[in-house]
């Protein structure tokens, strides 16, 4: 990660949020990171931890086949 960028280089997509599951971004504001302004960045620099903790939780009670569980 570089000091000013929040990417972890794990770029997989959420379907239903499309939240990176690595630093939480959507695509749209990792292609205008550059041009953000500090105060944008720094917005969503705090936002993106609790993004990728609920993105996780999201993913941990849906099933991984898309079909239900025999339980």
């Amino acid at each position: 990660m570089k000091k000013d960028d929040p990417c972890v280089g794990v770029c997989q997509f959420d379907g239903r949020t499309g939240w990176c599951a690595g630093c939480g971004r959507t695509i749209p504001e990792i292609r205008a990171w550059r041009k953000m302004t500090p105060y944008r960045r720094a917005s969503l620099m705090r936002e993106l931890p609790l993004r990728i903790t609920r993105a996780g939780k999201v993913n941990r009670a849906r099933p991984s086949s898309g079909l239900p569980s025999a339980s």
